[in-house]
């Protein structure tokens, strides 16, 4: 049977995800600074943990393949580990444009939500550098 909102619990899930992002203080642009300045762990025990969960899932998807929502076997991304110049320049960019706009991509849509409407500003940047490598990709070393 097929739902009449396939995607209703993805918007539920990030909901509930933006909730929790909020109260753990992860979107503040104070526990921001405090992280790229090193007065404070927070930030780290979160990334620190989400790293953690991530690699256990990882494992757990891989043994034995996990379905999708569709019944078909997960795709997961081939075993590289992102070494050389590429991967430390990417990483590079991303973190200045961490620190510069005191927030990473991924709350920026709930930092909009709740008033801060400045990051419109970094969300549409965001959009135009992801914009940009697209069109760029087929002549970009990989």
């Amino acid at each position: 049977m097929t739902s009449r909102f396939p995607l209703f619990g993805y918007l539920l899930l990030g909901a509930a995800f933006g909730i929790i992002l909020t109260k753990a203080e992860v979107i503040s642009w104070f526990r921001i600074q405090e992280m790229f300045r090193f007065q404070a762990f927070h930030m780290f025990g979160i990334i620190g943990s989400a790293i953690a969960v991530a690699a256990i899932a990882r494992l757990l998807l891989k043994r034995p393949p996990a379905p999708t929502l569709c019944g078909e076997p997960a795709p997961l991304a081939d075993e590289e580990t992102g070494r050389g110049y590429r991967f430390w320049l990417g990483g590079g960019i991303f973190g200045i444009g961490w620190a510069l706009t005191g927030a990473c991509p991924g709350p920026l849509f709930i930092l909009i939500g709740g008033g801060v409407s400045v990051m419109i500003v970094a969300v549409l940047s965001a959009l135009a550098g992801t914009w940009t490598y697209g069109y760029l990709r087929s002549r970009l070393p990989h």
